[in-house]
């Protein structure tokens, strides 16, 4: 079975598909990430379904060498199968066509899967198997041959319709190919979604040059995409592969950008933490902001602050910590009792109960996603401004509550050190953002703010460091964002003295973990990449640039053959862990590049209480502006 960092992304900006090493798309859901997977073997090898094309002899591993890599600046994908008989090579992408010029960040697609097979040297046998189970492999769907080169899938509320240039055969549970090829030849096959309720498709012309033209289309738009990034500096090629993976998570029709794309990998192999992460958490907003600012992706900024809008819109006591795609509130989290799991990971869930937690951290997040907007040149409007005011009065009155943390712990809530700081952070961006004469109660803000930061000063750093949370000494890596919102300068003796006990007491060579305290759930997890970029992230604004050096090389060594992170790294056996790709992984990639460069040509200053992410953007907006005004 494949592992997780075996695996690679094609995506067209609704929806993605993993393609495994070994040739099978083995994860798909159409038509939108949170949708039911039509593929899903990476779940249970017998049951999820796949779309596989290989070498016939491929399932011996001593006899097949596999190398992958992306078209340059895009997100289609060549595998290249080696054999002791000759070479094949499959390109693979997800149609994509751009949308109106009026409209930058809008994508059309086809819901396809388009996949050319070319024999470059030699002569092999080709298998193809194109296996879905709709509805995460619930049941096996009717297979129709409608001519020797297309058919129909259909199942409960799903379809799909297969095309290929080579003939097809049908068993009653898939279609299959096994197609003798030589040097220089080709073929395609193509599988494409529709709602069943649709009328049956007609069986068009399959022609070669059609889906060349799509292939065309799909690599041009990706490079067209690309050439509005805007990072200068070192490792540009995983910043830029991280801008690619970003734009596949981005649901176009909203502008939501998804945590991952996927549901219920395990942050331990064979444990219980098993999430669905195909939807959107205002906590990612000011990391997603960041991240597209730095890239030069304002537009996307934009597109991810209208939805935001729109999301949180109604009253502020009312906000989630997470929506699907396109605003939903409702995300009931189930059990898929008849999968076994990613290498016997149970349960299998999709949904996400952690929707209806409280998490203080959440206004905060969205103030300051808000302040960094208007630093890069954005206005808010005064409906924007009501919001804002509302979710700034509740920080100030419900700050001193305990709740479930940012790291959505399912046990009893508690004063975490992390959702009392970004209580601070919202009074103190409400009373910034109240410098242009806009309305609202900024002294009686100003006061709760500074309750709070004595707070901290006193009760939480009792011990001249934060902790996890008050009267709970575990250590948390979620202390280390503290001087990174300007709550205190990240050479503060407290802040130095929190970096040495996390450090000591939750990094293994680099690899840091969120926590090691009790959350009430079973099992483990791994390192948590996230947290090591948030210590280089330390480092490199305590100007110990050596020691942020050396730990970035050490963390980009944990991407995949093609530049991809998971979530988490098992630190004993480098192992990637978690959904995957993970979105702020690679937004805490570009983030602290970024920083580290900046560093280096002498632009951060080492002395007092600053925002990471403002002196950044400040930096960006200097020397090329970013938003216009309004």
């Amino acid at each position: 079975m494949n592992r997780i960092a075996d695996y690679a992304l094609i995506g067209d900006c609704h929806s993605l598909a993993l393609v495994g090493r070994d040739g099978a798309v083995d994860w798909a859901c159409f038509p939108r990430f949170d949708s039911s997977a039509v593929f899903c073997r990476m779940l249970d090898v017998e049951r999820g379904g796949h779309f596989t094309i290989a070498p016939a002899n491929s399932s011996s591993r001593a006899s097949v060498s596999v190398t992958r890599s992306y078209v340059d600046d895009t997100n289609v994908l060549v595998t290249t199968f080696l054999t002791e008989s000759g070479s094949l090579e499959v390109t693979d992408c997800m149609p994509v066509t751009s949308g109106p010029e009026a409209d930058p960040t809008s994508v059309s697609t086809d819901h396809c899967i388009l996949r050319r097979v070319r024999c470059t040297s030699g002569n092999l046998q080709v298998r193809v198997e194109i296996a879905p189970r709709f509805e995460y492999g619930s049941f096996v769907p009717r297979f129709r041959l409608r001519s020797p080169h297309s058919g129909e899938i259909v199942g409960g509320a799903d379809a799909m319709w297969a095309q290929s240039t080579r003939q097809l055969e049908s068993d009653g549970e898939r279609f299959t190919g096994s197609w003798s090829m030589h040097a220089g030849e080709e073929a395609w096959v193509a599988v494409a979604w529709y709602p069943s309720i649709e009328s049956p498709r007609q069986d068009p012309p399959v022609r070669a040059d059609d889906f060349e033209a799509k292939l065309a289309r799909t690599i041009s738009f990706w490079r067209s995409w690309m050439s509005r990034c805007a990072y200068e500096g070192d490792h540009a090629d995983s910043v830029r592969r991280s801008a690619l993976v970003l734009k596949a998570l981005t649901y176009s029709p909203s502008g939501a950008v998804v945590a991952a794309g996927t549901a219920s990998l395990p942050e331990a192999v064979g444990g219980h933490r098993n999430w669905d992460y195909r939807y959107t958490w205002i906590r990612d907003a000011t990391l997603t902001l960041t991240a597209l600012f730095v890239l030069g992706f304002s537009d996307e900024a934009t597109a991810f602050k209208r939805w935001l809008e729109r999301s949180g819109s109604g009253r502020p006591q009312d906000l989630q910590i997470m929506y699907g795609v396109c605003g939903e509130r409702r995300l009931p989290e189930h059990t898929l009792a008849h999968l076994r799991g990613h290498r016997d990971s149970r349960p299998v869930l999709v949904g996400n109960a952690a929707a209806g937690q409280s998490q203080l951290d959440c206004f905060g997040q969205l103030m300051q996603a808000a302040h960094l907007y208007c630093r890069a040149g954005g206005g808010i409007t005064e409906d924007n401004w009501r919001y804002l005011v509302g979710l700034a009065d509740l920080a100030a009155s419900r700050w001193s509550d305990p709740d479930h943390g940012i790291w959505e712990i399912r046990d009893e809530p508690r004063h975490f050190v992390h959702s009392k700081a970004y209580c601070w952070l919202a009074l103190d961006r409400g009373t910034r953002l109240t410098r242009d004469a806009r309305t609202a109660d900024s002294a009686g803000w100003r006061t709760e703010r500074d309750a709070i930061c004595q707070y901290l000063m006193s009760e939480a750093a009792s011990r001249g460091c934060f902790r996890q949370a008050v009267g709970n000494e575990a250590a948390d890596a979620s202390t280390l964002i503290l001087p990174a919102i300007g709550l205190l300068p990240t050479t503060h003796p407290f802040m130095l003295k929190t970096i040495d006990v996390v450090r000591s007491e939750l990094e293994q060579e680099g690899l840091v973990f969120r926590y090691l305290s009790p959350d009430g759930l079973p099992g483990d997890e791994g390192a948590f990449l996230l947290c090591s970029f948030w210590l280089l992230d330390c480092l490199v604004h305590a100007g110990r640039l050596d020691e942020a050096e050396w730990l970035l090389e050490r963390i980009l060594t944990f991407a995949n053959d093609v530049g991809l992170y998971a979530e988490e790294v098992d630190p004993s056996t480098g192992e990637a862990l978690g959904n995957f790709p993970q979105a702020f992984t690679h937004m805490a990639l570009v983030s602290s590049c970024s920083y580290l460069e900046a560093a280096k040509r002498g632009f951060i200053p080492l002395d007092g209480a600053y925002d990471y992410a403002e002196l950044a953007i400040d930096r960006l907006v200097a020397s090329r502006g970013l938003i216009s005004q309004g």
